[in-house]
């Protein structure tokens, strides 16, 4: 994002602020939007984006901002997470980016890779990405015929997310007769996927399909993913349409990147005795890197 502006030569000064997700600090931070009446408020993921402009259907619509231009990135599913109206039709101040391809094509590439009849998923009961993505699996294993094995974070007294049991719950999803441990767009579970989540999937014979860059990077099996520096790019194109083109945030389309890349660790594949049938190989994006520790 901030280098497709700097090539561009936009004169931007960016305040950063960091919610590290505590949502008790939000009112502070749409009381300083409203004092310093920025040009552009720029959102990072579901739960911020819903903090700042508040969902479609609000019954206090004066608690958000509706009067500055808002972009967001990294939200998953903008209509689910009534960011937008059912319809897909935007509001006056808001556009963005999305980062995950369609579920029911991340399902059709994990039955591609290896067809399932029960599916596990970890996920964080607190993250709007994750519950909105949840509720379609939830949706789509009906209209599919397969089982959705579920397991959530454990939260402590302020609804903060644990690891405590992290690794015991992608036992228990093995056991439940799990076939594939989905990782959705879940910015708690990212912290845990590369030594705790993904280790203990791969000590369990269990493969891993991630709904992000950053999961794959983190040692998933595969995934139908964006790249997180093209969505940066892609969402400051869109920056520049409102900040230099005077276009109004409502005209301008939320939309995912045009293609996503199909990825494949050959290493997780290999250790699982997993590997990808061969037309795959005409397709997707084969990463070589060294084994995967148990």
């Amino acid at each position: 994002f901030e280098e497709h502006l700097a090539a561009r030569k936009i004169p931007v000064q960016i305040t950063y602020r960091d919610l590290n997700r505590d949502s008790k600090r939000m009112p502070g931070f749409l009381e300083e939007i409203r004092a310093t009446k920025p040009d552009l408020i720029y959102t990072w993921g579901t739960s911020v984006t819903l903090g700042v402009v508040g969902p479609h259907d609000t019954a206090t619509p004066e608690q958000f901002i509706s009067d500055i231009p808002v972009i967001f990135t990294l939200v998953a599913a903008p209509s689910l997470a009534k960011i937008v109206t059912e319809t897909g039709a935007q509001r006056p101040n808001i556009t963005g980016v999305v980062h995950v391809a369609p579920v029911s094509a991340q399902v059709q590439a994990m039955a591609s890779y290896r067809p399932f009849k029960s599916l596990g998923v970890l996920y964080t009961p607190t993250e709007q990405n994750s519950v909105v993505i949840v509720n379609e699996l939830r949706k789509l294993s009906r209209e599919k015929g397969f089982e959705l094995v579920e397991r959530t974070f454990k939260l402590d007294d302020k609804k903060k997310p644990l690891p405590d049991g992290a690794a015991d719950m992608v036992r228990e999803l093995k056991e439940a007769k799990a076939q594939w441990l989905y990782l959705p767009p879940d910015s708690f579970l990212g912290t845990l996927a590369q030594d705790t989540i993904i280790p203990a999937a791969m000590a369990n014979g269990l493969p891993t399909f991630a709904s992000t860059e950053q999961l794959m990077q983190a040692g998933a099996l595969s995934g139908l993913v964006s790249r997180y520096y093209s969505v940066g790019e892609f969402t400051a194109f869109k920056a520049e349409q409102i900040l230099t083109g005077k276009q109004k945030p409502q005209a301008i389309p939320i939309e995912p990147l045009k293609r996503f890349s199909y990825q494949i660790r050959i290493s997780a594949a290999e250790k699982l005795k997993l590997m990808p049938p061969l037309p795959m190989f005409n397709y997707a994006e084969i990463i070589n890197d060294t084994p995967i520790s148990q």
